[in-house]
């Protein structure tokens, strides 16, 4: 079952590469066990997308005061906060390798090669992915979320 599903479903406790399963998330792919430059954990990444959104409506009720009790200036809200979000995890991913959020956090994206910049590319569809939610929960044993695989990323701490 494991062959068809992909390595996202663990059935075997067994790593297909060399028979044995990582002693911890990025082993198999160079990276430390802990401290800088290891796999960042599922709370980091979390909470710098939280911290993103935050930040995200801020800037929106900036130019667009909220009003809870308005429906559709509510809509309009949302939509504007959603591309607010989109810039600030985009431009910053690309040229930086990280969001506000996880400057904050400590946490940053590199690509698997080692080179720094991210790209453009990477970044929109790593953004395209995360938005949709379900493609940054799913993660394998090195802590990479479907998103990363597609785009040869990892999210790896910074202290």
């Amino acid at each position: 079952m494991a062959r068809w599903t992909g390595e996202w479903l663990s059935a075997p406790k067994v790593s297909l590469d060399d028979g044995e399963p990582p002693k911890w998330p990025g082993e198999k792919l160079g990276l430390p066990e802990d401290g800088v430059g290891a796999a960042a954990g599922g709370g980091r990444r979390l909470l710098a997308l939280l911290a993103d959104l935050v930040l995200a409506s801020l800037v929106t009720s900036l130019f667009l005061r909220p009003d809870f009790g308005d429906p559709a200036l509510m809509q309009t809200f949302n939509f504007w906060a959603i591309g607010v979000w989109a810039l600030l995890t985009v431009v910053p991913v690309a040229f930086f390798g990280f969001t506000p959020g996880m400057a904050a956090t400590g946490i940053r994206v590199g690509k698997l090669d080692g080179t720094p910049a991210v790209g453009l590319w990477r970044a929109l569809v790593r953004g395209a992915l995360t938005f949709v939610i379900i493609p940054a929960a799913i993660r394998n044993a090195d802590a990479r979320g479907l998103h990363d695989r597609a785009t040869g990323t990892v999210v790896i701490r910074l202290r």
